[in-house]
């Protein structure tokens, strides 16, 4: 870092801007390689371009030297010969540190051995790197350093930059998607003054103007269910959402969340929609992993995936006790002091989500499950939900919504007990939601999916820190 501070010093000594303004009309290299591939060896042109990016690479030696930039789209090699800059621009240019962003002016030609090149004219010192890049770009291995330090993950892998914006592409198709079906992208409070829209813990701060406490909000649900009360019909909104729960593979307390909620469908509808929106996300962003995106996806019952799996009937046995004792009939432990959903969902998660690779939709839960799903039409005790997995995890949970305001209020009673008998993730009482149920809100569907676990998905990473540009992380 001395060696580099001493450089700083004497560019400025010798009139040259460490850290200029601007560089205006950069060509993105892989601009560059689009418009030459067909370039051949030797073969010289004309085309002149101004790139930007950091020194990865040099080599050379006397009156000329090659130079490797990088920038987000790719690498590209820059010939500096000191018959062409002169003297002084050569000597500095050839001194600089890996890590500094330099911005080369050029024309293009390709190699003899094949490599296309810009045979630089003139040059600029963008900004002076004061540290060494991690490895001098050979690549960033030490994972608690790629996540703690992503800008630097960022510089020395490709790979690393390839995969979040992949991310970017695949929240760019959802958002064209569902704007394209005539959905409104909408957005809802962050901080509320009631949390609510799924079971967990909150996150809580205080608000000092009002002088009470806030949460950050763990579901977008409950506000957006209120706009289709409203009358918009079909809302969605791309946010985070925040969940006062413990680091995983596939838990991070900051998420990021799509909810859609369209008026006059149900969870067929919703079911059938986001079959069409994932297989042209994976179509647009060329996807080519081991997953298959054909629809239409299986459909199981949670019941019979649950017996299927781990050989247990969970609608044969609605009560602790019993269901306790069928899952040790088949060698399963379950703890009795449990809620009956929290084991039902166990047996689900532990037993049948690992196992489904291709996209698979679990329908029909128990009411218990469910405090927000309208009851089935058929089954008794049910309700209209399912949940979609891929890649061995979920990823997507869905509702025939309930819009009856006697029903909702009845089951945020029974929440309320929950939380009395100590179950600390339950749905609190929300009145302001039961009101604006009481105008009325037409038959709906409505759906979470979580971007992170899709994007698991999409680039076929088994850890959504991997994923996640800056993940919460222990000390």
């Amino acid at each position: 870092m001395d060696d580099r501070r001493a450089k700083l010093e004497r560019l400025r000594a010798g009139g040259i801007d460490p850290f200029p303004h601007e560089f205006d009309g950069v060509t993105p290299v892989s601009r560059v390689h689009e418009e030459h591939s067909g370039l051949a060896d030797g073969e010289e042109t004309d085309a002149a371009y101004r790139v930007a990016g950091r020194l990865a690479a040099r080599r050379g030696h006397g009156g000329a030297a090659f130079l490797d930039l990088v920038d987000r789209s790719g690498r590209i090699q820059v010939h500096a010969r000191k018959d062409v800059l002169g003297d002084e621009p050569f000597e500095v240019l050839t001194s600089l540190d890996l890590g500094d962003l330099v911005g080369v002016d050029g024309t293009a030609f390709r190699s003899r051995r094949g490599e296309l090149t810009l045979r630089a004219t003139s040059w600029t010192l963008l900004a002076k790197s004061l540290l060494a890049p991690p490895e001098k770009f050979h690549g960033l291995e030490d994972t608690e350093t790629r996540y703690r330090r992503r800008e630097l993950d960022l510089i020395a892998n490709a790979e690393s930059r390839e995969l979040f914006m992949l991310r970017s592409r695949v929240v760019s198709a959802i958002r064209r998607r569902l704007d394209d079906r005539g959905f409104l992208e909408v957005e809802t409070p962050v901080l509320q003054p009631l949390y609510g829209g799924a079971l967990a813990e909150p996150f809580v701060t205080h608000f000092n103007s009002l002088d009470r406490d806030f949460y950050l909000r763990i579901a977008t649900e409950l506000y957006l269910k209120r706009l289709i009360v409203g009358g918009l019909e079909r809302v969605y909104e791309i946010g985070k959402d925040f969940r006062n729960e413990g680091l995983s593979h596939k838990h991070n307390p900051e998420f990021t969340m799509l909810e859609w909620y369209e008026a006059y469908a149900d969870y067929e509808d919703i079911a059938t929609r986001l079959e069409e929106l994932v297989s042209y996300v994976a179509a647009e962003v060329e996807y080519e992993g081991e997953v298959d995106f054909s629809t239409p996806w299986r459909r199981l019952t949670l019941r019979d995936a649950i017996l299927d799996r781990a050989g247990v009937d969970v609608l044969a046995h609605r009560d602790v006790g019993g269901l306790v004792a069928a899952a040790q009939d088949n060698d399963i432990t379950l703890d009795p002091t449990s809620t009956w959903a929290k084991l039902v969902d166990e047996l689900l998660s532990k037993h049948v989500e690992p196992a489904l690779v291709d996209p698979t939709f679990i329908l029909d839960y128990p009411k218990e499950m469910s405090p927000f799903a309208k009851d089935h039409r058929s089954e008794p005790g049910m309700v209209e939900r399912f949940e979609c997995f891929a890649g061995g995890m979920e990823f997507a949970n869905a509702f025939s919504e309930l819009n009856d305001p006697d029903e909702q209020r009845a089951r945020f009673e029974q929440q309320r007990a929950d939380l009395a008998a100590g179950d600390a993730e339950t749905q609190p009482y929300d009145e302001d939601y039961v009101r604006a149920l009481e105008h009325g809100m037409p038959p709906a569907g409505g759906i979470g999916v979580g971007i992170d676990r899709l994007v698991m998905i999409l680039s076929g990473r088994r850890s959504i820190r991997e994923v996640v540009l800056f993940p919460a992380m222990r000390d």
